[in-house]
């Protein structure tokens, strides 16, 4: 039970960790946020873990944590500055993919003890670059277009719940269903490329409940900042 329960707290310190950003630095922190959990959730899906008697990747904590972000700035700031996030977004994951993919032509010193390693991280198959990519763009303009659309359905604070979750689990599905189509389809049997879309998109729903009371707190943090 140790992934079940850590992983509840990894999830936790993921959403803690936002609010930080957000208290010490307001706005921009939340844009600063956006970079860092594209990047660092397409570094963590390489390693694959059990949890729950499933078979997963790492990521998915993180990768909420981008949604939850957009909702923050849709909620408190309006739909460009959420649209701005998602660009923000999308091109550190570019350029990372770009940048890294290029420093692993260097040719490494005989005594190089990293470039096995990074080639295994970085070494990025280019369905997978390419799904992700994909994934997070369609996916995240999506959620900003729910989320406002619900904001004018349910306006009222105490419905943010409704905003936050309805918007996002839409959004994650599709974000599912684009990657690992792109990513898995002919490389997997359909069986297993179903379990794939399954049990990521659960623990991604998951991951989406647990972080609507960190939005209720956010709501109560001063808008006036950067």
């Amino acid at each position: 039970m140790f992934n079940e329960w850590f992983g509840l707290l990894f999830v936790l310190i993921n959403f803690i960790l936002v609010l930080i950003m957000y208290r010490l630095f307001g706005r921009n922190g939340l844009f600063a946020w956006i970079g860092i959990s594209t990047i660092l959730a397409n570094l963590q899906v390489i390693k694959t873990i059990e949890i729950f008697g499933l078979t997963a990747t790492l990521g998915n904590a993180m990768y909420g944590t981008a949604f939850l972000v957009t909702d923050i700035l849709n909620e408190k700031y309006g739909k460009k500055d959420a649209q701005k996030a998602v660009w923000l977004g999308f091109f550190s994951l570019l350029i990372m993919t770009i940048i890294m993919q290029l420093a692993l032509l260097f040719q490494p010193h005989p005594d190089d003890i990293a470039q096995e390693s990074l080639a295994t991280i970085f070494g990025f198959i280019p369905r997978i670059a390419l799904g992700s990519l994909a994934a997070y763009l369609v996916s995240q303009f999506t959620d900003v277009y729910i989320f406002t659309y619900l904001k004018k359905k349910f306006p009222k604070d105490s419905q943010f719940w409704i905003r936050n979750n309805g918007s996002t689990m839409i959004s994650q599905l599709l974000d599912t269903l684009v990657f690992t189509s792109i990513a898995f389809i002919g490389q997997f049997p359909f069986s297993i490329w179903i379990e794939i879309f399954l049990t990521t998109y659960i623990l991604k729903w998951i991951v989406s409940l647990l972080d609507t009371p960190f939005g209720y707190i956010a709501k109560r943090f001063p808008t006036n900042q950067s």
